[in-house]
């Protein structure tokens, strides 16, 4: 039986921002103004949506995993701070970007900026394989799937909804159709109708008209809700 992994949504969207941010990097002409605030913009995102996660990781899972394998555990949080450091340079370059006044400086800093934000996104790239790897098994061994899901449930009543939003618009760019379908019906059965309207006019947002159109129709809706 296929156990509930605690890690796959989100990870998922997590990986797009990386993925995503990289891309627009490598577009990116830092002497256009236009494009150099687009980019950091979104930088600044990933960056605030990372510390975000690892804080929720620290507050609900690590302690979960801490009363039975508490080494483990201070492997990751030491790993956690590691990450924080790399955001911290991040942002200290960006800063550097959008204080430069000449286009020369602006392209000097791009420049250095690139290879940072590959170090910060390789690193987290394998941080999140560990944690899927090491942590799921020990989550498994110790909590039912209910018990997963409660901690997942905790994370989400504690997280602001501007900051669940943004996730959400990840999560979504990141799942397959077939993974969308499944969690618009799963929020359309269990949570309030508000929330399902919202996920839906999200996923509008999010998606590219075509799989949109797709995801719609396999819900069994034919327009949004006024």
């Amino acid at each position: 039986m296929q156990r509930y992994n605690i890690f796959y949504q989100i990870h998922k969207g997590l990986r797009e921002m990386l993925y995503n941010s990289a891309s627009l990097l490598q577009q990116t002409d830092f002497g256009q103004s236009l494009q150099r605030d687009a980019t950091t913009q979104q930088l600044t995102e990933v960056l605030d949506l990372f510390d975000k996660h690892a804080a929720t990781e620290d507050h609900w899972i690590l302690p979960a995993i801490a009363q039975y394998e508490p080494s483990v555990t201070s492997l990751f949080a030491e790993e956690h701070v590691k990450d924080h450091e790399l955001g911290e340079k991040l942002r200290s370059i960006i800063k550097g970007l959008q204080e430069a006044a000449s286009v020369q400086d602006q392209e000097t800093w791009g420049a250095v900026l690139r290879p940072v934000f590959i170090e910060f996104m390789v690193f987290n790239l394998e941080h999140m394989a560990k944690e899927e790897d090491i942590l799921n098994r020990l989550l498994w061994r110790y909590f039912s799937d209910d018990e997963l899901k409660g901690i997942t449930q905790k994370i989400l009543g504690y997280l602001p909804p501007e900051t669940l939003q943004q996730y959400s618009s990840w999560m979504l760019r990141a799942l397959s159709n077939n993974e969308i379908i499944s969690w618009v019906k799963e929020v359309k059965s269990t949570a309030p109708d508000f929330v399902y309207e919202g996920l839906k006019t999200l996923a509008q947002t999010a998606l590219p008209p075509q799989r949109w159109s797709f995801i719609r129709q396999s819900i069994g809706e034919t327009a949004l809700a006024a």
